[in-house]
Formats: structure tokens, C-alpha cells, sequence
């Protein structure tokens, strides 16, 4: 059974998780991520800080890799890939969820938020004792007074979502980031990343690939030169789909 910790959340709605699950709930001020950071060595594997927002799905759970720190980074790509899939549960027929690497995701071509990485630092490669992947997702668009000055925006509400809620998409993502957990075990990271490139926007006439330490490979002719992106460089800077000022997609 999943169990829950409530912190100054008194009227946050209480998540149904899949067992195993242990549930922290925040007030709207909170910051999931953050928080799932900085107590991640003792909340423990698959505690989901959720904070309970209207207009923002905001949540972050804590994981406990068995691999070293260059190879766990690459669970990024399952959390990448359970967000995606939570939303397509959703979307309206043919909607197109989609990537832009690593960690921006686009609703019909629409900024709506996307996820990111934080690890603990291990000596050499040793195995981190813990990561966290954290989510946000603009359910509501809050737009007055500043109609029209992001076109690239984009809001689940906007987007024909049928009021989900934050608390479902947390819900939901659980059940799919289990399910990725479940693939990795059975068939290897390849088919983690079969997924994740299957939703990664491109230009036409590149391929996309990606290395055994979870770096984009890029090639735009079959026989050209590969070019390499670096995961933990993007990952430890600021998200594509953050904006800074305001702490919400952009």
C-alpha cells in the first residue's frame, strides 16, 4: 500500500498510487523539486513530492539507481518517457506530444512544461545513492495582460485535456514511469530509448540516437559525421522549458 507525509498541506488531495509508492504532499508555495532534493537521502526510492497547484502540475520522485552515475543519469529518458505517455493517455485523438531534446515538452507544438534530473554526487563512478526526477506541466493558462507574447506557450486546458487534473497526471505518470522501470528490466535501455527518440522533434533528414551514457547522437547523412550532445552538460544547467523569472514553463 503507498503511503502518504503531509507537509503545511492540509487540503491537498491525497494521491492514489500504485503500491509501494509513498506520497509527500505540499502547499502551492512548495517546491516539489527542491524538496525531494534536499530530504531525497531520507524520504527513500519512490517517494512522489506533489505540491497541490490549479494551474501547474508539479511533482518530483525520488529514485535509488543500481548503477554507476554515468549509466543512472539515463533514467532521466524513463521519466521523460512516463510523463509523455501519461499525457497521451489524455490528449485528444491524433494531439502530438513531442520532445525537444532532452527535456522540453510540446503539446501540438506548445511549450507545456517538460521534466529534469538532480543526482547525488558519488566518487568517480561510483553508484549515486540516490536521483530525483522532477516534472512540471502548465495545466491552466494564466494569461492576462500578456496575451500573445509567448506564441510557443501552450496549456493542457488550451489544448483540449478535459480538465485533468495535476493530482491525476502525478497519478498516472507513477503507473507509467513502473511500467518503464519494467521495460528497462526486460529488454534493456534500448528500448527506453526507442521511446523516448520515437517523440523527439527533429529536422527533416537527421537521425537521432542515443550513446550508452544517454548523449544524443546526431547524424544528418548516413554517412556523415556524428554529432554529440552531452546529457549531463544540459541536465545540470537551467531546463529549455524553464523560465527562471517566473520558476514555470516558459
Amino acid at each position: 500500500m503507498s503511503s502518504e507525509i503531509r507537509v503545511n498541506a492540509p487540503f491537498a488531495h491525497k494521491l492514489n498510487l500504485p503500491p509501494g509508492f509513498q506520497q509527500v504532499r505540499l502547499r502551492e508555495v512548495g517546491d516539489s523539486f527542491a524538496f525531494a532534493k534536499n530530504e531525497a537521502a531520507e524520504l527513500g526510492a519512490a517517494t512522489l513530492v506533489h505540491v497541490g497547484r490549479f494551474d501547474l502540475a508539479e511533482f518530483a520522485v525520488v529514485l535509488e539507481p543500481d548503477e554507476p552515475l554515468s549509466l543512472a543519469r539515463r533514467s532521466f529518458y524513463a521519466g521523460m518517457c512516463a510523463l509523455g505517455d501519461a499525457l497521451a493517455a489524455h490528449a485528444p485523438p491524433e494531439k502530438p506530444i513531442t520532445f525537444v531534446w532532452p527535456d522540453t515538452i510540446l503539446v501540438d507544438g506548445g511549450i507545456v512544461g517538460g521534466g529534469r534530473l538532480a543526482w547525488a554526487e558519488a566518487a568517480g563512478d561510483a553508484r549515486p545513492d540516490w536521483l530525483v526526477f522532477g516534472a512540471m506541466i502548465r495545466t491552466v493558462a494564466m494569461r492576462e495582460g500578456a496575451a500573445g507574447l509567448n506564441p510557443l506557450a501552450a496549456a493542457l486546458d488550451e489544448e483540449g485535456f478535459d480538465e485533468l487534473q495535476s493530482g491525476e497526471l502525478a497519478e498516472n505518470f507513477s503507473r507509467h514511469l513502473l511500467s518503464q522501470v519494467d521495460t528497462w528490466q526486460e529488454k534493456g535501455f534500448v528500448a527506453i530509448a526507442r521511446a523516448y527518440l520515437s517523440r523527439l522533434s527533429g529536422r527533416q533528414g537527421m537521425s537521432f540516437g542515443l550513446a550508452d551514457n544517454g548523449d544524443l547522437l546526431i547524424r544528418t547523412a548516413s554517412d556523415g559525421p556524428v554529432d554529440r550532445r552531452s546529457l549531463v552538460a544540459c541536465l545540470a544547467g537551467v531546463p529549455g522549458w524553464l523560465d527562471p523569472s517566473t520558476g514555470g514553463p516558459r
